[in-house]
């Protein structure tokens, strides 16, 4: 629903701000007092084509409309929002704003945010429909009408939809084998060339690692055993060994001796050569530790003469394999087993492509019968909508016109989710002349009341959010009866949607649930548009002038609140 209008230097235009509110309102007013004007801000506002002839004359700045929305948060205008990267909330207002210079160039504004005049161009289209004399914008776009006619209908394609995608998919797996097979010679021979040379290199995973790993190992075991027998040698083997041991033995008979000649086992002498026993012996107790400690290094370091040749021509053939393959040699198992699995697609491919097509033909006849089955709930529903049509046009002054659902049937390469029909409003104005799209055929007010009846037809039926709808003088050349008609489906579409009419008519403007009145005033220096709202009795007098002219009198008056009641 749009809640906000604000306007500033826009033709006769300084500054407006206009709060709107639910329902059907009204903008009345004399010819040439600027009604249009409010419309060419929306239409700023929301994209459409705009000139310098806009600014204000007189102006010291820019020409500015500013649109302000109030959305239920599953409006389409939020995901369109999310395709163009643009911030918004989902419970805030969309603001659309648009700047225009004196020079004809134009600023675009979402939630301040600034954009493209086509992104509000396309917002505009999804927010609200412009319906007159001279155009008529988003429920006439051919475009439109096969969801238009399906929500009339109750129609859904969500049969049609899943058969579309079965169908696809089986194409698509029919298509790729078939262009598998086609590589099949080929492919073959280079194929079983790569496996053969995996098969027999036969990589397996972390190989490369451990490798790498063992090489770094190896490569530096034969200085450890230089240094670990430098050390061998330097304890003398055995020999050493054995001289602590003799060395031991002979301090041993030195301190016998010292004692069988009487010496004090406590005395000095005897004392020292007991420490000199003891040093030893724990030197040749070390000793023998160290020289096995050392002999047990040197088994770690034992291996085949040819361990490292043959590690490194391993690693260097993994990595040969890699880069002819252009793949890291941790991907070499998984590559053996792509080209294993390509290699068995190709032998079964005959098989495979033949299940595949029948899949898909299978799949093909599943979405013909579906959208045969659609398009004909589309032609009972076109019936049903061109009488509920055709049932709003005499009411309208339009009893000499036809109305007519035409659909056409695509052929298979335009086939898609939304079934094989091209879905178009058509119409006749007069008796035997041929049917054509109404924007072609109906004049300016026929258009404009085309457009009423058939959104009086479909009032109710869409299910999702309304959309704005101006209807700009759509009474334009009619009166009495025909203009009650035309306020009375107005009303009746304001019950569910916020409804926007520009009019002349008195009846019409009655029917409103808010009524703005547009003047003009100024002197010979400058001219202002005015838009007030108007309340009971101001509406009242309104309308009145509208029943009798310049000299509103009492007798009008009376039909005015007659109207109003």
């Amino acid at each position: 629903m749009l809640i906000g209008l604000s306007i500033r230097d826009v033709v006769l235009i300084e500054s407006l701000d206009l709060a709107i509110g639910e329902g059907l309102t009204a903008l009345t007013g004399e010819t040439g007092a600027g009604k249009s004007i409010i419309l060419d801000a929306l239409g700023l506002a929301t994209g459409a084509r705009a000139d310098a002839g806009l600014v204000r004359r007189g102006a010291t700045g820019q020409a500015s409309a500013t649109a302000i929305f109030a959305l239920p948060v599953d409006h389409p205008a939020f995901a369109y929002l999310d395709d163009k990267g643009l911030d918004y909330a989902r419970d805030e207002d969309l603001v659309l704003r648009r700047q225009l210079s004196p020079d004809g160039r134009s600023r675009a504004f979402v939630n301040d945010q600034a954009t493209s005049v086509g992104v509000l161009k396309d917002l505009g289209a999804l927010l609200l429909e412009v319906h007159g004399q001279h155009e008529t914008v988003g429920l006439l776009d051919p475009k439109t009408h096969r969801s238009l006619l399906d929500a009339f209908g109750g129609v859904s394609v969500g049969a049609v939809a899943s058969a579309w995608s079965a169908w696809r998919a089986a194409r698509e797996k029919a298509e790729g084998l078939r262009d598998l097979a086609g590589r099949a010679a080929a492919e073959t021979e280079e194929l079983t060339l790569r496996l053969s040379e995996l098969d027999r290199l036969d990589p397996r995973e972390g190989e490369e690692a451990t490798l790498a790993e063992e090489r770094a190992l190896l490569s530096s075991a034969e200085k450890a055993m230089i240094d670990i027998a430098a050390a061998q040698d330097a304890l003398g083997g055995d020999s050493f060994t054995g001289k602590l041991a003799q060395a031991y033995r002979a301090l041993e008979r030195a301190r016998d001796r010292a004692l069988q000649a009487g010496a004090p086992a406590d005395g000095s002498a005897m004392t020292r050569l007991s420490a000199a026993c003891e040093a030893v012996d724990r030197a040749l107790v070390e000793a023998q530790e160290a020289s096995a400690a050392i002999d047990s290094a040197a088994e770690t370091f034992e291996f085949e003469p040819d361990r490292l040749e043959k590690a490194e021509e391993r690693l260097f053939a993994l990595r040969g394999m890699a880069r002819k393959l252009n793949v890291l040699v941790e991907d070499l198992p998984a590559k053996r087993a792509e080209f294993a699995a390509r290699l068995q697609a190709i032998e079964t491919s005959e098989d495979s492509l033949r299940a595949a097509d029948k899949e898909a033909a299978e799949a093909r006849e599943a979405y013909l019968f579906a959208a045969e089955a659609l398009s004909s709930e589309r032609r009972a529903a076109g019936d049903a909508l061109a009488k509920a049509v055709e049932a709003e046009l005499a009411p309208l002054k339009l009893e000499k016109a036809r109305f007519r659902v035409a659909l056409e049937p695509l052929g298979e390469e335009r086939a898609g989710p939304t079934g094989l029909d091209r879905v178009a409003f058509e119409i006749s104005t007069n008796p035997g002349a041929p049917f054509g799209p109404m924007e072609a055929i109906a004049s300016g007010g026929e258009l404009a009341r085309f457009a009423l009846a058939l959104k009086a037809a479909l009032a109710g039926r869409g299910g999702g959010p309304q959309p704005l709808m101006i209807f700009d003088e759509v009474d334009q050349g009619v009166g009495g009866a025909v203009a009650d008609a035309v306020g009375l489906r107005l009303k009746r579409l304001a019950q569910n949607a916020q409804v926007l009419v520009v009019t002349h008519s008195a009846q019409v403007a009655a029917r409103g649930d808010a009524h703005w009145r547009i003047s003009k005033s100024g002197d010979d220096t400058a001219t202002r548009t005015k838009v007030e709202p108007l309340g009971p009795a101001e509406r009242e007098e309104e309308i009145a002038r509208m029943l009798s002219g310049a000299e509103v009198t009492e007798a009008a008056r009376a039909a005015a609140r007659a109207l109003m009641a």
